[in-house]
């Protein structure tokens, strides 16, 4: 509720302005209000209300208004504010607290403004003073003198504000808002000598000087046309300097409060300050302050963080304590306050602003409130006023020495007011956001506080629970801090989960949270009922409330999420955005500590966050955009890395596509892709094989293969055999056959023969079924490769030839390289040199031998194939050139099986020759 007579009279409150009625009982108020917490005789009420002779039955008039105010009060809930409107005899008293009264707040703000060191701090001042104005002070009430005389009076501290502003924005340099504050003023106040001579000055200083010497002549002239006077010496001495151009220098205050000119009826009007206002300053007797809580119990380690905050109070005076929720952020700054505390002879300040509590937490107004009379201001002269409050602050640490800790800060406007001025103080902020306005407007010096290892946090239990039982089962407690992710919250519940149940084995607790489905609730105590609880889940719940609304949704994705980490362009299907627009909800997240950027773009999430975020509500379809992102990216990642090979799947018909799909500049790219996304692909394998969407599940595995070929031996058979029972469930005879295929070579490099002749003799003919020539080809190369383990056959024959049949001239380059590559080696080593070189030859006319990838390997193959069958065929020279030109594509390649074989060949080459030069 507000009170105001800045401007039109009126009551504000939440639900809007108490509805006054006529200018009478607004003029009845305003005389209440202008000598609130006094009596006022009806009289002097009587002379406010009527600007001419009052009629016999004024009072009675007076009468009806006040008890129509008293019922407006009551409609306004005015009780609730401590506002009174009292009858004493022949008299009314309005009891009012200082603060609801906008004149009172001007009053405060102006003379505060005027004891501030720092013109800056007064223009923060002043300029809020003068926007309680809303217009001619006592607007909407009746002419009568009393309350004209009033409003002058008001009127005249707001002009000598104006000139108090102006000549802080002097002292500041910031002449041109002096001039254009003061040029508004004069406008309406023409005849103002000191508005007049104050402009001048301004506008000589912003370079303004025909302009200065333009407002004394139309000022002077003013006053000889209206007045009959010359200009004062105010005036005069303004125009003189201008002239002479020696300004005086800029005021190096605010100026003096100013003096109201009351009238002898109302001698004392609410909002025009005393003439001498005395300054605010603290009690000499009272001792330092110290508000700091006790020092946290069972406070181990952290020797490294500890050394850490000494170094960022000495260097930076401002210190940073960031970390999840749980991770022991208080602990740590009250720990070090305590040993720190003796540096700081005038005082400890500490103040929980409860930034990530259900409400709003607590406002910096609010702990100024705390701080000031802790440090000496008599409680009935805290100003009310946040600015004015947060100055007086400043003034009255400049030259202490204090350590304030603000602990639990949600934000870095919360925390600036309540910083110290002192170049002899520090700060210390705890957050468990990374608050980098404080580190961008303050220098403040990060101190990341992280969970605790596993010597320390089994350290913490023994504090918590006894050494012996510690001591007992070392391997338990070990896996009990892993457990709880090395959370000292955590820690501490599981503590006094043992401590309640002294017949439990350490062992047994750890069983108990070893189930995902219970491990958030036994971390939790205090479950009585209405209230909320203590424990991680609690503590999430508070950090997630505070996101803003995208980092939030997000957050409540990452429950559906399979793998360990993401990047921007899975977070991004998650939400159904842009990559920009993920982006920046990642970091938001990583600002609450909710999730860890471990490495430049990548992101991941401790496990007991992870089961928090389990039990939000996603978007239905969020796995669906998930899995789908992952496949159209590994579709890209294969075009990217064998751009010359058919695609081995289409996207499935339904795929949510997101916004922008990701982009590989080339073949390195996209196998980097798919290093990095590889433990996260199996586990959307998984994923999508759980949510029965087997469509998804083997062309996420199946779409692999550019980087399965190159790491064959790093145990793909498990993920590749869920794929082929994925396809098979599908009844998708192309998908079976090429996932088989794929599984079938892998079970061959890891010469596991018997099993990979049960997948590959299943292929072709399901490929065959399907009418997909190019599977076919491919799967019959395989079982050839497979089969000639044991020594090329008939039969492995057979199905090169059939396979390279199958793609000539189709167009599949890439197939068809593969079966003539393989077909020629066959001829070779059974003794078909013409065959294997004619082979060769055929293959190496599909394309030249400059190509990338698998393409360029298989030229590579060829061509020492053809160098080989030379070799065989005694042509020496031309198979010796063949074999160079292999072993160079091959180190270009980075094919070391094909630079093997020509090593062999050339030495075979080189042997050869020796021999005929021995002979």
């Amino acid at each position: 509720m507000e009170f105001r007579l800045l401007g039109t009279v009126s009551i504000a409150t939440e639900a809007g302005e108490l509805p006054l009625g006529p200018a009478k009982r607004r003029s009845v108020l305003a005389a209440l209000l202008l000598r609130a917490n006094a009596v006022v005789p009806v009289d002097r009420l009587i002379d406010a209300v009527w600007d001419e002779l009052p009629p016999a039955r004024a009072r009675t008039v007076v009468q009806g208004h006040v008890s129509r105010l008293r019922a407006l009060f009551e409609q306004g809930g005015a009780g609730e504010y401590g506002v009174e409107l009292a009858t004493h005899g022949q008299a009314y008293e309005l009891r009012i607290p200082d603060h609801l009264l906008d004149a009172y707040r001007f009053e405060e703000l102006v003379q505060l403004a005027g004891h501030q060191k720092h013109p800056g701090d007064a223009v923060l001042m002043l300029r809020e003073a003068l926007a309680l104005w809303r217009g001619p002070a006592l607007t909407g009430t009746v002419a009568s003198e009393p309350l004209l005389v009033a409003a002058r009076a008001l009127e005249e501290t707001r002009l000598v504000t104006v000139e108090q502003l102006a000549a802080a924005y002097g002292r500041l340099g910031e002449h041109v808002k002096a001039a254009a504050l003061l040029r508004a003023e004069s406008v309406a106040h023409p005849l103002r000598e000191s508005l007049a001579a104050a402009l001048m000055l301004s506008l000589y200083r912003a370079g303004h000087q025909s302009d200065a010497l333009d407002c004394y002549h139309r000022t002077r002239t003013q006053l000889a046309d209206e007045l009959g006077v010359d200009p004062g010496p105010a005036l005069r001495a303004a125009y003189e300097a201008v002239l002479r151009g020696t300004p005086p220098a800029a005021p190096h205050t605010a100026g003096d409060a100013p003096v109201a000119g009351g009238a002898a009826e109302w001698p004392e009007v609410a909002g025009a300050p005393a003439a001498e206002p005395e300054p605010v300053a603290p009690a000499p007797a009272l001792p330092a302050p110290d508000l700091l809580p006790r020092a946290p119990r069972g406070f181990l380690g952290r020797a490294r963080e500890l050394a850490a905050l000494d170094t960022a109070v000495e260097r930076a005076r401002v210190a940073l304590v960031t970390g999840p929720a749980g991770v022991g952020k208080t602990a740590l700054a009250l720990n070090w306050a305590h040993r720190r505390s003796s540096h700081y002879p005038d005082g400890v300040l500490y103040a929980d602003l409860r930034g990530f509590s259900p409400d709003d937490g607590v406002d910096s107004a609010d702990v100024l409130r705390e701080f000031l009379p802790a440090l000496g201001v008599p409680p009935r002269q805290v100003p009310e006023s946040p600015t004015a409050a947060a100055a007086l602050y400043r003034s009255l640490t400049e030259d202490r020495a204090l350590l304030v800790v603000l602990d639990n800060v949600r934000s870095a406007d919360r925390a600036r007011p309540l910083l110290p001025a002192g170049a002899r103080s520090a700060t210390v902020v705890t957050s468990r956001l990374r608050l980098g306005g404080l580190v961008v407007t303050e220098l403040a010096r990060p101190v990341p506080l992280g969970v605790l290892g596993l010597d320390d946090a089994a350290a913490l239990l023994a504090a918590a629970v006894g050494g012996d039982r510690v001591d007992a089962e070392p391997a338990a407690a070990r896996r009990l801090a892993a457990l709880c992710d090395g959370l000292p919250l955590a820690l501490r519940v599981t503590a006094a989960q043992l401590a309640a149940r002294p017949h439990w084995r350490l062992a047994d607790l750890a069983s108990e949270l070893a189930d995902e489905q219970r491990r958030l609730s036994l971390l939790s105590v205090d479950h009585s009922e209405g209230c909320d609880g203590q424990g991680v889940a609690a503590a999430l719940r508070l950090t997630v409330q505070g996101l803003p609304e995208e980092a939030a949704r997000l957050f409540r994705q990452l429950g559906v999420v399979p793998g360990t980490d993401l990047d921007r362009h899975a977070a991004a299907a998650l939400l159904d955005r842009t990559p920009p627009v993920a982006a920046e909800a990642l970091d938001r997240l990583c600002d609450a500590h909710l999730l860890t950027e471990y490495a430049p773009g990548r992101h991941t999430l401790h496990d007991l966050v992870r089961l928090y975020a389990r039990g939000l509500d996603a978007d239905e379809d969020a796995l669906l955009r998930l899995l789908d992102h992952y496949t159209l990216t590994a579709m890209a990642a294969a075009r990217a890395a064998e751009p010359d090979d058919q695609p081995c799947c289409a996207a499935p018909s339904n795929a949510r596509r997101p916004r922008t799909a990701p982009q590989f500049a080339g073949r390195d790219a996209a196998l980097l892709w798919y290093a990095a996304e590889r433990d996260n692909l199996a586990a959307a394998v998984a994923a999508a094989r759980a949510a029965g969407l087997h469509d998804r599940a083997w062309r996420l595995a199946v779409l692999q293969w550019p980087y399965i070929l190159w790491h064959s031996h790093d145990g793909w058979v498990p993920l590749l055999e869920a794929a082929a029972d994925s396809a098979s469930r599908e009844k998708d005879a192309d998908a079976e056959s090429r996932v088989r295929a794929l599984l079938g070579w892998v079970l061959t490099q890891e010469n596991r023969l018997p099993e990979a002749l049960v997948h590959l003799r299943l292929a072709p003919p399901l490929a065959a079924r399907a009418g997909e020539a190019s599977s076919e080809a491919t799967a019959l190369v395989n079982l050839a490769v497979a089969l000639d383990r044991f020594g090329v056959s008939d039969e492995s024959l057979a199905h090169t030839e059939r396979a390279a049949a199958l793609v000539r001239g189709s167009g599949d380059v890439m197939t068809e390289l593969l079966a003539l590559e393989h077909r020629a080696r066959q001829l070779l080593s059974v003794g078909d040199p013409a065959g294997a070189l004619a082979c060769a030859r055929e293959g190496l006319a599909l394309d030249g031998d400059t190509v990338n990838g698998l393409v360029g390997v298989r030229h590579s193959m060829l061509t020492a194939t053809a160098g080989a069958a030379l070799l065989d065929l005694g042509l020496t020279e031309e198979a010796g050139t063949l074999l160079v030109r292999a072993r160079e594509l091959g180190l270009a390649h980075g094919y070391k099986e094909s630079v093997q074989r020509v090593e062999a060949q050339l030495r075979r080459l080189e042997s050869m020759a020796k021999a005929a030069t021995e002979r």
